[in-house]
């Protein structure tokens, strides 16, 4: 079973079955165009075809599992494509107008409404007509109400609003016909109901508000995504301007790349941005003060030349050559060899000149533009080999046109070696939107495809008028489309054979002989012609690709050295980077120091104020009572963040009046009212008088009135001694800081004059000079630098111990390698005398063979030789002759069997004739042993046969087993005799 299907544009016709094999023919030949086996037979095969409207396109769909095989055309024609693309086109008008039109037609009917609530409320259930309806996928719902044909209104309004498609928007009209006679059939049997059980007009009308509501949501939804979109669309823009201008507009060099034709190799320039007007006025300022500082070096030299003019010449004559030297060595003092790849060093300061932080700035500053000179000068070498692979793949194309045009004389199908820049060597393609990267349809004006039509129409015309042209119609069919026949053509040549060339060679004439003669004459000669140009076109084409592969690999070449002056150039911008940077952290370090020194100094001054403001604070309160002096100086110093309430009651001030005599007479009158009780006349002894009593008591008082102020004193010079211990250990403290704070200055002072005076120097050294063999970073601090000489005449030294050294080891070496020789010698020697022994043994027992006598006995051996030989030539000559003669008679032979075969082979066809009577007698013949009842007959041929096929079978086993014993065997025979001497 099989299946037809026709393209939109009725020019293919496709054929399909279950063998899973696509067929399309073209309709007004029948001829093949293509054959695809898109499916295998198992699966089912093919279950349908469809075509693309514009014909591109081909989908196959399988039987069993639904798997879908998207085809596109590889050769196409092109008038094919342009024809299919017309009537897409001209079909997707057609659509767009009857769109149009159902939109008008939809526009323009009336609108009505239905409420489902009012309806279901005012007409009982068992009243109202029942409706079936036929869905879509061909279920039918039953409805006693309204609500199902709102629902599907709604449901296919929100299609039609979210999605503009053609089979939609006619599903949708279809669907609003079928609704709107749904309900005028349901209006119309209402009309036939009594009036008490009609259904009022205003029910089948929809809530208006409910559907203005929804709308404006649906449109407030719709804006806010809009704008939603919009601003992100415009982030997106922002942030493309951004990136663009960041990486390819504020670019004056941009950065492309260009590789190797035969190898996997890319050299990238360097992109530069355009200097701004601040830097290149910074850098002209330098240039400027630099040129100052040499010209004011140069004067300065020459007084100095001028006063040693008394020098001695030889003097002179040394400072000259050191001078020489030195310049010799200037690229290593100066750090880097930026003077060989566009840098001009002279501008730059010495390395052990930069002391000061402006020069510093200043030579990162003539650093930077010289790492921009270095990459300006790469990127001229690199923008003259992208030109040179341009020019290049011009001429390489110009070839391969000439490579074409032998392969389609020749009819060969070659693929074509051509080159193409890449988007890393061409980036601004990559800003560039091609038309094939666009694959959404491209909107045209209705004036565009107005004037698409009328170019189509022209084309076709032109095409047309070409085709009718009988005069070119016949130059092509005859001459090739050319009036004078070229030397290109005749390839294309054939000499037409003459025309009783169908006849047998029996019945030709003599003249018609001749004939046929000059015509396998001519033939021969117009092939010879071919082959002879065939010849020289493929030595063309060789010669042509061998020159391609030339020029090719020797941009390669190119390009590999331009690989290297990158890698070269790279290694010179790491110098200076190397450079910037540690002049970068000298300046930040000096920055530091200079910001610890002003943080120092500020310390110091504070430290020094508060030194003073404290003496002056206790001078000019010294009036004030210890406590309240304490007080004050606690709110003195007291600071917001971090009160204090502690009160220093009992520190006395030594420069004022103490005020714990207020303290001591409240303790004194204590003492006397307890005193008092102590001197009542209770306590009397007796028999005492009272004069000494009174005596005693006086006493008494002031001996306890003695004891109580020395106490008081006591405790005075005790809290006296303390204020003076501690004033005297804050005064040490307040002395250590500052001298601390003086030491650390000092130390500043002299870090920073080390830091000014030990400079980080850059020597540009050979590799592989010296060999650490710890993998850690080596420590310089304990480094010192030698002068040149010293190390040469070191090396000097060495190099001559060296080849003394050298010297004497090879001595050695010569002396055991002769001790060595003569023992082998020696051993050489006794190995001769043995062999010569055995041979002397096999010279004796050796048998003579005839070849020996004959050469002991004939006197001209050489001679006897020379007449085998010629005997021996004669009969090969002989045998030769002899083969040839055999040779012919074998060829002669050779063409009686091979009438001999023709004969057969006439023969054979008349057997097969008989064959055929045969067959026919057989098969009759076997109906008949098939009626007859000779089953057993039978059986017992087949078991015979099987029985002799069992035999053979084993046999041919033994025969099998037989011959791997005798292989096995026999190789272990090899071994054998391998192993055992001759």
């Amino acid at each position: 079973s099989g299946f037809l299907c026709v393209s939109p544009n009725t020019q293919w016709l496709a054929a399909a079955a279950k063998d899973g094999v696509l067929f399309i023919y073209n309709i007004s030949t029948m001829d093949i165009l293509a054959r695809k086996p898109c499916h295998s037979y198992q699966g089912g095969g093919i279950r349908s075809v469809m075509f693309s409207l514009d014909g591109n396109f081909i989908l196959v769909n399988d039987e069993n599992d639904g798997a879908l095989v998207c085809l596109r055309w590889k050769k196409i024609k092109k008038t094919e494509v342009e024809e299919a693309a017309f009537y897409w086109q001209s079909l997707l008008d057609i659509l767009n107008k009857s769109t149009s039109n159902e939109n008008a037609v939809l526009k323009s009917m009336a609108e009505w409404q239905f409420d489902p609530g009012s309806t279901s409320k005012s007409l009982p259930e068992e009243k109202f007509k029942v409706v079936d309806v036929i869905e879509e996928d061909g279920n039918v719902t039953n409805t006693n109400d309204m609500t199902w044909i709102g629902q599907k209104i709604q449901k296919f309004c929100s299609v039609k609003n979210s999605i503009s498609s053609i089979h939609i928007q006619i599903t949708f009209y279809s669907l609003c016909l079928f609704f709107k006679k749904q309900i005028q059939q349901m209006m119309h049997e209402n009309e036939q109901v009594p009036d008490i059980e009609k259904l009022e007009h205003q029910e089948f009308n929809l809530d208006m508000e409910e559907q203005e509501r929804l709308q404006a949501e649906a449109e407030q939804e719709v804006a806010r995504a809009r704008k939603e979109i919009e601003m992100e669309n415009l982030s997106n823009c922002y942030l493309q301007d951004f990136i663009k201008y960041e990486c390819w507009d504020a670019l004056c060099v941009k950065g492309r790349a260009v590789k190797c034709f035969h190898m996997d190799c890319e050299v990238k320039n360097y992109p530069l941005e355009e200097r701004s007007k601040e830097e290149l006025e910074t850098l002209e300022k330098v240039l400027r003060l630099k040129d100052t500082e040499t010209a004011n070096l140069k004067v300065q030299k020459e007084d100095l030349e001028t006063e040693s003019e008394t020098v001695l010449s030889e003097e002179e004559g040394k400072k000259e050559a050191k001078a020489v030297a030195d310049d010799g060595e200037s690229f290593c003092l100066i750090g880097s060899l930026s003077s060989q790849y566009g840098g001009d060093t002279s501008i730059l300061y010495h390395q052990c000149d930069l002391h000061t932080k402006e020069q510093r700035v200043n030579q990162i500053v003539l650093l930077k533009d010289i790492i921009y000179k270095v990459k300006t000068a790469f990127n001229k070498e690199f923008d003259i080999v992208a030109q040179q692979k341009e020019q290049e793949i011009a001429r390489v194309k110009e070839r391969n046109l000439r490579i074409r045009e032998i392969l389609e004389q020749l009819d060969l199908q070659v693929e074509v070696w051509e080159p193409a820049l890449t988007d890393d060597e061409m980036p601004e393609r990559a800003l560039t939107v091609q038309d094939s990267e666009i694959k959404a349809e491209k909107y045209l004006t209705q004036e565009e495809k107005e004037k698409a039509e009328m170019l189509a129409k022209l084309e076709m015309e032109k095409r047309l008028a070409a085709t009718d042209d009988d005069r070119l119609r016949a130059l092509d069919d005859m001459m090739g489309g050319v009036l004078e026949v070229r030397k290109e053509d005749i390839l294309k040549m054939n000499i037409p054979p003459p025309p009783f060339i169908s006849k047998p060679e029996d019945l030709w004439s003599d003249e018609e002989k001749k004939i046929f003669g000059e015509y396998e004459k001519k033939v021969k000669e117009l092939n010879e012609e071919k082959e002879e140009y065939k010849k020289t076109l493929e030595n063309e084409w060789k010669k042509l690709e061998a020159s391609i592969q030339e020029t090719t690999q020797h941009f390669d070449e190119t390009v590999c050295k331009l690989s290297e002056r990158k890698v070269k150039s790279e290694m010179v911008i790491y110098q200076e980077e190397l450079k910037i940077v540690n002049l970068t952290c000298a300046l930040l370090l000096d920055e530091e120091l200079d910001t610890r020194e002003a943080g120092l100094h500020n310390c110091l001054i504070k430290k020094k104020k508060e030194k003073n403001l404290e003496r002056r604070f206790r001078k000019q309160f010294a009036d004030t009572p210890d406590d309240v002096l304490d007080e004050l100086h606690r709110l003195y110093t007291h600071r917001p963040k971090s009160p204090r309430t502690e009160m220093l009651l009992d520190t006395p001030n030594p420069y004022g009046n103490c005020s714990g005599s207020e303290d001591y007479k409240d303790a004194l009158t204590l003492l006397m009212k307890a005193m008092d009780e102590l001197d009542s006349p209770e306590h009397m002894p007796e028999g005492l008088e009272q004069s000494i009593w009174k005596n005693f008591c006086l006493a008494r008082r002031k001996k306890m009135e003695s004891e109580e102020l020395v106490k008081r004193k006591a405790l005075t010079l005790a809290d006296m001694q303390a204020f003076l211990q501690r004033r005297m250990d804050e005064n040490e403290k307040m002395k250590s800081q500052i001298e601390n704070i003086f030491n650390e200055l000092t130390w500043l002072q002299e870090k920073k004059m080390k830091l000014q005076q030990n400079l980080t120097v850059q020597f540009v050294l050979k590799q592989g000079q010296v060999e650490l063999e710890n993998t850690e970073i080596p420590d310089y601090s304990d480094a010192i630098l030698i002068k040149k000489s010293v190390v040469e005449e070191l090396n000097c030294s060495i190099s001559t111990q060296g080849e003394k050294k050298i010297a004497a080891i090879i001595e050695f070496k010569d002396f055991s390698r002769g001790i060595r020789r003569l023992e082998w010698e020696h051993k050489k020697m006794r190995m001769q005398i043995e062999d010569l022994k055995e041979k002397a043994r096999d010279i004796v027992i050796l048998p003579i063979s005839k070849d020996c006598q004959l050469f002991l006995t004939v006197q001209n051996y050489g001679s006897h030789i020379a007449q085998h030989i010629a005997g021996l030539e004669e009969t090969l000559r002989f045998m030769d002759k002899l083969h040839e003669k055999n040779v012919k008679n074998h060829q002669k032979k050779i063409r009686e069997l091979k009438k001999s075969i023709r004969l057969k082979e006439e023969a054979n066809y008349e057997l097969s004739l008989q064959l055929k009577e045969m067959l026919v007698s057989v098969s009759e013949r076997r109906h008949i042993f098939e009626a007859a009842d000779t089953r057993d007959i039978s059986e017992k041929i087949t078991k015979q046969r099987y029985q002799e096929i069992l035999k053979q079978k084993n046999l041919r086993d033994l025969i099998k087993e037989q011959k791997e014993e005798f292989a096995s065997l026999q190789s272990e025979l090899e071994i054998l005799r391998t192993r055992t001497p001759p």
